[in-house]
Order: structure tokens, then sequence, then C-alpha cells
């Protein structure tokens, strides 16, 4: 018998698993693994709300009876979540209003959800094109922190589900637009502007770090202006954090990139031929091309990032510098007419960080930008985070406590819920949600393990009722 257990030991050390049972392995491993982290998350956010709730009763100077009241609605609404939680949400449910974005792997429109009236910004992500770019990690870094951050300065998540050919991003829709068209609306910023978005920037910033996130993306088109004019970051897609599912080998050295790995121009001349005004004009001219790219622009990465050999925060506090100067000259610092030259440019800042003598700025200004565009150990906001920044001259007189509830430097004007002014007009793309047919009856859809526990429902969004869309 002794001699048969180890005939069947030996016969089994030596079994070959195919490559569609390892998958099917891995697929069910990570199944399991979110199913039961989604439990404990959900019952730790349970807890959490609960003790809100008894937070707020305690500063509310009720009485015991409308306290009861306020716990028995509280109860209904943990219910009323548990049961929307477990219901399918589609693309049938939203009803698509206006394409607001493009990007390389999709894009943005405005859409009012059927059952609520509730209006959004979806985000779409094509599958394939994730798979092919080797962009998983990214997409998955995205969904994680917008899920995580859920905070005053990052743009709100609602929902994430997915059908076989896509991923669907469903977030407040922020009516004021993006930096970079207000940037491209106005030659350059005042001061007293600049002042007000950069601090603002600095605390979304802030926020994003003490969560142990770094963007490493920071640019005009990521800091979108809400109804009053205030900053929310957005585009977490290069954010990288604390999870392995979150890193991807993504930078290369730019030295090595071939022409045809970028667009052909970045429209800012390379040379000190060109006066202040004139590249202000490429850069605008050729802006919007490149923020629709595949591949964007290397003008607002910090040098670290490229080399690959470490980086930290301090990376988001250059990106911070390059837009400072880019508000108060009118381009980027490092602009150039094509990617290497631009990469050449930002490696070399010592040398190429310099000031036009044709557009004054404070000495304050200046000496900000430059502490800001410098070594990483040295850079302002390295150390101690955005307690360096409050000491700085350039942002005296800043009330960092309630910057948010104040009046914004540019006021936003918005006519209505879903007004879309503040955005760029998409005729090429059609209105129509690019969506897979629906599943019949008993039809099991394979989904990519890659992309499993990517659906998210946030209790706010489910648990608040608006008027329905009448059809």
């Amino acid at each position: 018998m002794r001699e048969r257990v180890l005939e069947m030991a030996a016969t089994e050390s030596t079994i070959r698993f195919s490559g569609h049972t390892l998958d099917k392995a891995t697929k069910a491993k990570v199944t399991l693994e979110n199913y039961y982290s989604n439990l404990i998350a959900q019952h730790i956010e349970r807890k959490q709300r609960l003790a809100k709730l008894e937070e707020s009763l305690k500063d509310e100077g009720l009485s015991e009876q409308q306290k009861q009241e306020k716990r028995l609605q509280h109860a209904q609404k943990e219910t009323e979540f548990l049961r929307l939680k477990r219901s399918r949400l589609g693309v049938e449910d939203f009803e698509p209003l206006k394409v607001i974005g493009r990007g390389a792997f999709g894009e943005v429109r405005l859409v009012q959800k059927k059952d609520t009236g509730h209006v959004y910004a979806m985000k779409i992500l094509r599958k394939a094109d994730m798979l092919e770019k080797e962009q998983v990690a990214h997409v998955r870094a995205e969904r994680d922190i917008l899920v995580e951050a859920d905070h005053q300065w990052v743009v709100k998540m609602y929902y994430s589900f997915q059908d076989p050919i896509n991923l669907y991003l469903i977030m407040e829709f922020l009516p004021g637009g993006d930096m970079m068209t207000l940037l491209m609306k106005k030659d350059t910023l005042s001061e007293e502007c600049t002042q007000f978005y950069i601090s603002e920037t600095a605390l979304a910033i802030d926020s994003i770090h003490k969560l142990g996130f770094i963007h490493r993306d920071i640019k005009p088109d990521n800091l979108l202006l809400d109804a009053r004019g205030h900053i929310k970051l957005s585009d977490f897609g290069l954010c990288t954090g604390l999870k392995k599912s979150h890193r991807t080998d993504f930078y290369r050295d730019l030295s090595q990139a071939k022409p045809s790995d970028f667009m052909t121009s970045c429209g800012c001349g390379s040379g000190g031929a060109m006066d202040s005004k004139r590249r202000a004009e490429s850069w605008k001219r050729n802006r919007r091309a490149l923020a629709y790219s595949t591949v964007g622009t290397p003008d607002y990465i910090a040098p670290e990032v490229f080399l690959q050999n470490g980086y930290g925060p301090a990376c988001d506090c250059w990106s911070l510098g390059v837009i400072m100067y880019e508000m108060l000259i009118g381009y980027p610092p490092f602009c150039s007419e094509n990617p290497q030259e631009t990469y050449r440019k930002v490696m070399n800042w010592r040398e190429t960080l310099i000031f036009p003598p044709e557009v004054p700025i404070s000495e304050e200004a200046k000496d900000t930008i430059v502490r800001f565009c410098c070594e990483a150990d040295r850079r302002l906001g390295s150390q101690r985070g955005i307690e360096e920044l409050k000491l700085a001259p350039f942002f005296r007189g800043v009330d960092w406590e309630h910057i948010r509830e104040r009046p914004a430097a540019i006021p936003v004007e918005v006519r209505s819920i879903d007004d879309t002014s503040n955005f760029d007009e998409f005729p090429d793309v059609k209105l129509e949600i690019p969506s897979a047919p629906l599943p019949q009856d008993g039809e099991v859809i394979y989904k990519d393990w890659v992309f499993i526990n990517y659906t998210f429902k946030r209790f706010e969004g489910l648990t608040q009722r608006g008027t329905p869309t009448k059809k």
C-alpha cells in the first residue's frame, strides 16, 4: 500500500496543467480573494457610516425620539444600498446627452441616469486597447484611487462597471471644464489668479499624497473646474500606489525613443529665435491635438520619472512648477518642436529653465518656480509637503483652510446642470454609447480575469433619489 501511495505522489508531481486550466485557476483565485476582501471592506464602511451618523447626532441637539427616527432612516438606506448593489447596472440605465471628451482609449460623455435624473460624466475605455497598450495596471489604479479618494479635491466616482468590450466609469460632472481650456482662452493669468490655482492644486496633490498615492501626470488637462470654479484632480491612469496591480514599467528612457513613438510636433519652437508671443501662439495651436493623442506630452513630467531609478511624491511638485510657469508666461518652460527635444530640455533644466524678459513676472514668482523645478530632494514641498508652500513668500495671504469656500479667482458661468459650454465640440464622435449587446437569458458572458472586481457602486450615489426623466 505504501509503495502505491509513493507511486501516485510521484505521478502527481509530473502532471503538467494546460494554459486554459492555469488561467481558470488564476481567475478563481482572484475572484475568491476579491470576494472576501470586498466583504470585509463593506463591513468596515458600514460601521464607519454608522459612526459618522452617531457623531452628527451628538452635535444636532435632537431629542431621543428624533435620533431614533434618523437611525431608522439610515438603516433603511443601508438596506436599500444592499438591494441596489445586487442589481445589475449597465449603459442602458443612462441616457447620453453629449460627447464632452476624447482620449486615446475612448471618450467621455455627459449622461443622465434614467431612474433618478442625475447628470454624470461617463468615461468609456475600450478593453482591447487597454490590453494591447498594456494599460491594465493604469486603469486598475485609476478605478482604485477614485474608490478610495472620496475627497473634496478629487473628482468623485459614483459607479464603475463593464461589458465584454468596454469599461465604464461614472463620475461627477464638473461643468467648469479644465485648466487647459481656461489657459487657451487666456493669454496668461495674473499672479493673483496663479496663486489661487496653484494653491488649490497643491492642496489637491497633498490630499492624494496623504493616501499614499503619487499622481505622476499632473498637467492642466487633469485639473477640472467645478460649477464654482474650484479645482478637482482627475485622470489617475498613471498614478502609482501601494498595490502591485498598479505597477507597470511604463516610462522608457525617451533618449532611446523613435520619432514615430510620439506625435511629430509639440508645437513650440526649440530655438531662441522665436519670441514668447509666437511661442505661446504655436503652443496653443497644437495643444489640443496633443491632449487627445495616445502618448501625450513630456512637458510636465519630472526628470527623475524618466530616469526610472526611483522617484517620490516630489515629482508632482515639479509638475506644479511647470504649470505655474505656463500660467504666467503663456507656455511651458521646456516646450519644443518634438518630444525628444522637450525631453532633452527637461533633463538639462539647469540650462533650459529661463524666463523671457519680454514677459515680466515678480521675483517671488520666479523664485517659487525655480524652487519647484530643481533637484528632487531640494524641491519646494518635498520634505514637509504643503507646510513648506505655506511659508513661501509667493503664497503670502492664502487662506489655506477656507480657500475652497471662498470665491474662485475666475468665476465659472453655468446656466444649467447639463451646461457643456466650457467643453470642446466633438461632431465626429457618435452620441450613441458604444456597448456590447445584452446577454440572452441563461447566457454567461466571459470576463477577462484582469478586469475582475472592476464594478463599484458608491453609497451616496445609490441612496440619493432624484426626479426620474420623463420619456
